[in-house]
């Protein structure tokens, strides 16, 4: 009997959600993707220190401004950890924008196209890079232009419908909803700290997204992220792919029980009516869901205190 991983594989594409090279090995996943929360703790393997000492030499000989060695040094780090993940994969790697970009379109397109830039200064081809961009207003914006000139984008921080169908019709690549954090904001509103799967409110989210996506033939790659246990995996089973952490992939190999398929696109229940949505009728539907404005809010500024943090790893030997 196949453990439940594998069986997993043969329904959903599984992508590793982390930086930690070993890990991806172990597990062999199809992608991968990074953050700058997940940079932030694969920089303290002992396998990147060398990566992090050519980024901050690399940034040494760039234009002779400390504020922008600093910035250059992030990305060449980020970069160099995505083209040692892709030497592990045979499929593709995310790497994330700065949030504090997540409310300036171009700025974001000018950082993205820098990024690949980069890849391709390692003699990585950007089909085997995925731009990843925080679900603001904005960031989809910047993602739709990207898409035009083939950059491909990886929308995250999506909690809310309204993103989902935003980023649908903005032509995006992948969008990666969360289900793990979408339950967390509910357990701290209602007080429980347990919660039948099936009632689980972020399973819920992505399903409601993968069946319109099918209903209405989107292209866009529903690839669910953020889990606290297997069970909220096994409920999305089928999804298009879905985004794992080490941790949950070892319970998933230790567990040989049949997987059962969830999602299917052939059976997408009741059907949902399609949605056009402006910037105002976005913000507004946005306005009325508490739990996405406090969760991309919350999700911008994480991502931001620790992308501050991997830079103080970089700042001495940069001003010095």
């Amino acid at each position: 009997m196949m453990n439940k991983l594998d069986q997993l594989k043969q329904m959903t594409l599984v992508v590793a959600d982390t930086g930690d090279l070993e890990a991806i090995k172990l597990y062999q996943p199809q992608d991968a993707t990074t953050n700058p929360s997940l940079l932030l703790k694969a920089v303290q393997l002992p396998q990147y220190q060398p990566l992090l000492q050519q980024a901050r030499e690399w940034a040494q000989q760039q234009p002779r401004d400390a504020y922008r060695q600093l910035h250059h040094a992030s990305d060449m780090l980020a970069v160099s950890i995505g083209r040692e993940i892709l030497q592990a994969i045979p499929g593709r790697v995310s790497t994330e924008i700065d949030a504090r970009l997540s409310f300036d379109t171009q700025a974001t397109v000018d950082h993205a196209r820098y990024l690949i830039e980069l890849y391709q200064q390692q003699g990585i081809a950007s089909s085997r890079v995925l731009i990843k961009i925080v679900a603001t207003w904005e960031g989809i914006r910047a993602a739709s232009i990207l898409e035009q000139q083939h950059i491909q984008c990886n929308l995250t921080l999506v909690f809310s419908f309204a993103q989902a169908v935003a980023c649908a019709e903005a032509g995006v690549y992948l969008i990666s909803p969360f289900v793990g954090r979408i339950l967390d904001w509910h357990f701290l509103q209602s007080g429980c700290a347990v919660m039948a799967t099936a009632e689980d409110p972020g399973v819920q989210s992505v399903t409601r997204i993968y069946n319109y996506y099918k209903q209405h033939r989107y292209s866009t790659v529903v690839m669910g992220a953020s889990f606290r246990n297997i069970g909220q995996i096994e409920r999305l089973a089928g999804c298009d792919r879905l985004t794992i952490s080490p941790q949950l992939m070892q319970a998933l190999t230790n567990d040989s029980r049949p997987l059962i398929r969830s999602l299917d696109s052939e059976n997408t229940g009741k059907p949902q009516v399609k949605l056009g949505l402006d910037q105002s009728a976005f913000l507004w539907l946005m306005n009325e869901d508490a739990m996405a404005t406090e969760k991309l809010s919350e999700g911008i500024r994480h991502f931001t205190r620790d992308q501050e943090k991997l830079e103080q790893l970089l700042m001495s030997c940069i001003t010095s």
